[in-house]
């Protein structure tokens, strides 16, 4: 019988919107597109199910993700890899002054 090498797997890029769910998230890739009448380029997006084993996109995330077997209804995408992490929230300079008062006054 002769082996047969399988097709490498379509790839896309986008971010994480939702990762409510368990071990799956929502990720929203962005391309580019010339109208065909206007011949004016737009942006169009489309949101993919993607599985994520160990839970680790979270939202904001920049993410590769893979196309697979189907996984249920309506996944089948897995998360590949995490190209960059979300910026973590930057407490506001108020509160972080309000801590340091507080600290001052004990």
């Amino acid at each position: 019988m002769v082996e047969r090498d399988r097709p490498t797997a379509r790839t896309r890029e986008g971010v994480v919107v939702s990762s409510a769910m368990e071990k799956t998230i929502v990720v929203s890739v962005r391309r580019r597109i010339r109208h065909p009448q206007y011949r004016k380029y737009i942006m169009v997006s489309k949101r993919y199910l993607a599985h994520d084993e160990r839970n680790e996109g979270s939202v904001g995330d920049r993410v590769i993700i893979s196309e697979s077997r189907p996984l249920s209804k309506n996944k089948r995408w897995r998360l590949r890899q995490i190209v960059e992490k979300a910026v973590a929230d930057v407490p506001l300079v108020e509160e972080v002054a309000g801590v340091l008062e507080t600290e001052d006054a004990t």
